[in-house]
């Protein structure tokens, strides 16, 4: 409720709605006499004292029955958004228990009705049907059942591939089960809010229909049936349609506002309910490194709710210098990229002192300058390069797009680059390559492809995040060694990101340890050896090698790190660590020791 209040149109939407809910209660049984009055010596009066609105061709007053007819109208709109939503779930869902050609039906059927018009649809249900509000009701829950079947299908069909929905199948879970358990449970929340803007459609059509004759029948009244009496009249006394459409207009706007508050609020509802924490930095008191194509001080990425998963990083990488930055799975690693690359999910904060990007700092450029630099000097391989690459488009247009857009290479240039990066990251025939699919690539091919796509431009800064997680040994040398060759032949500076320390001291030039959103040591990469953080040592002692007694379990570190949101204030890593002491309750600074190697530590 509170992310809904924050949305601009959220609290006006929500009173308006509680407003009509409220008249619907009691001007019925307030105005419901007033608004049956016949009066003849005041047929088709004007806006005036006594009435404010003016009266019907019966003389009854307008805004009582313009009030009274809330409670008609919105309660039809609510039966046909209730039709529309459980038959259009029902068919959409119907293809997930079929048999595959059967479900395929379906989905061309679906497919149809969406092209077909909605208020068309609904016009032919309504006489098929018989006219009146039955009928109405009907054809607007029919023409609304085929939106919410083609959002129900495309949802299931998203979630239909998790791995809990395959171990289920496995198990023999019924098909019907499967999809009430475990299918709709997982799809349920954008259903609900597209139904508060179907309430508004519905509310809508059904004035519509009405005001055309084909719905709410005399004696009854809802809003579209007062447009309809009033119309005829509209040009002698203008106010008499004043009342009817303003409701439809408000009531139909503020059903369609609050579905939209609910599903702006819905985007941060993975985030734990409460103010967000706002990073406070110090200015940089260093001068910056003249060789750092990256430098980075106390940076901080902070969330609603407390959650900081990112607290005060520094780190430098100079150029034609690999920097690994790596941790157990959760300790910031990858959010520390997102945030060097200015891709932190909303509704995250970040701060820093200093982000400088081949010496340019960029909280000082405008969007417009920023996005230039980063799209030419900045290139991020992610760790999935199935999700990286476009399944719809060509390798080599997906490559010639950073030339084109960034240099304003022609397309022939830019292909004649393309097929030189690929080449250039031991793609065998890369002209073959350029005009194939990603799914006709292999994982390692894939990847270097990612990489290829990196230096279509320019970039002084590789971020590698995880890049060779899931490959196999062999590839993921042969990405290893192509990352190397091109910082080295490129003079460009890399950070890698790993949760395996036994890659990062074979690729890197300097190690950077997280822990926690923190850097707890950073040093040399050919002397890890001499690691001096417990959390360090802890994370190489866990490697095997050949002197490893194999009779023994393997070395592990006892407890689990803490989430982004328990972080306490001290030292994060003393509950599992054995030199934990009084002094731990305090964070420790990360301080030099030796020259190049520095430490967080009080015990170290």
């Amino acid at each position: 409720m509170r992310r809904l209040m924050r949305h601009p149109a959220g609290p006006a939407a929500a009173v308006l709605v509680a407003a009509l809910i409220v008249l619907a209660v009691v001007a019925p049984p307030l105005l419901g006499e007033q608004a049956a009055a016949i009066h003849p010596d005041r047929i088709n009066q004007g806006a005036g004292a006594a009435h404010w609105l003016g009266t019907d061709a019966l003389g009854r007053d307008l805004l009582a029955r313009t009030l009274v007819a809330t409670r008609l109208t919105l309660g039809l709109a609510f039966l046909a958004t209730l039709i529309g939503t459980v038959g259009g779930v029902l068919l959409g869902a119907l293809p997930s228990l079929l048999p595959r050609r059967t479900g395929r039906l379906v989905v061309a059927a679906v497919d149809l009705l969406v092209a077909f018009p909605a208020l068309l649809l609904a016009m032919f249900t309504a006489v098929v049907t018989g006219l009146g509000a039955r009928g109405a009701v009907l054809g607007i829950g029919v023409a609304l059942a085929p939106a919410f079947a083609r959002l129900t299908h495309t949802l299931t069909a998203s979630v239909a591939g998790a791995d809990y929905i395959a171990a289920a199948r496995m198990l023999g879970v019924p098909p019907h089960r499967v999809l009430a358990r475990h299918l709709l449970p997982n799809i349920a929340e954008p259903l609900i809010l597209n139904t508060a803007q179907a309430m508004g459609s519905s509310l809508l059509g059904l004035s519509a229909m009405s005001f055309l004759g084909m719905g709410v029948q005399a004696p009854s009244y809802d809003w579209g049936r007062l447009l309809n009496e009033a119309f005829g009249h509209v040009y002698v006394t203008p106010a008499v349609v004043v009342a009817p459409a303003l409701a439809v207009a408000l009531a139909g706007l503020a059903f369609m506002l609050l579905g939209d508050a609910f599903a702006k609020a819905a985007a941060g509802a993975d985030q734990p309910a409460g103010a967000p924490v706002t990073p406070v930095v110090e200015p940089a008191g260093d001068a910056p490194d003249p060789d750092a194509v990256l430098d980075v001080r106390d940076l901080t990425v902070a969330f609603p709710g407390g959650t900081t998963p990112v607290r005060a990083v520094s780190l430098t990488v100079r150029t034609g210098e690999i920097v690994g930055l790596v941790g157990e799975s959760g300790s910031g690693k990858s959010m520390t990229a997102a945030a060097i690359g200015q891709i932190v999910p909303y509704p995250g904060i970040v701060a820093a002192a200093r982000t400088a990007l081949c010496g340019t700092e960029l909280t000082a450029l405008g969007p417009a300058e920023r996005r230039a630099l980063l799209g030419s000097s900045l290139a991020m391989v992610f760790q999935d390069p199935t999700a990286s690459l476009n399944p719809a488009l060509r390798v080599g247009g997906q490559l010639t797009e950073v030339a084109t857009l960034h240099d304003g290479a022609s397309p022939a240039e830019a292909r004649a680059r393309a097929v030189e990066r690929l080449g250039r990251v031991h793609i065998k025939d890369p002209a073959a390559v350029v005009r194939q699919y990603p799914h006709e690539l292999s994982g390692g091919m894939r990847q270097r492809a990612v990489i290829a796509m990196g230096l279509m431009g320019t970039p002084r800064l590789i971020i590698a995040d995880e890049p060779t997680t899931a490959l196999d040994v062999t590839v993921q040398r042969e990405v290893l060694r192509v990352l190397r060759e091109v910082v080295d032949s490129t003079g460009a500076g890399a950070l890698f990101i790993s949760h395996d320390i036994a890659v990062v001291s074979d690729v890197c030039d300097r190690v950077a340890v997280m822990y926690a959103g923190r850097v707890v040591e950073e040093l040399p990469a050919d002397a890890l050896r001499r690691a001096r953080h417990p959390y360090t040592r802890a994370l190489i002692g866990s490697l095997p090698d050949m002197d490893t007694d194999r009779a023994l379990p393997l070395a592990t570190i006892p407890g689990r790190q803490p989430s982004p949101a328990d972080i306490g204030e001290g030292c994060a890593f003393a509950d599992r660590c054995t030199l934990a002491g009084d002094r731990c309750s305090a964070p420790p600074p990360l301080t030099a020791r030796t020259a190049g190697h520095h430490v967080a530590c009080w015990e170290a």
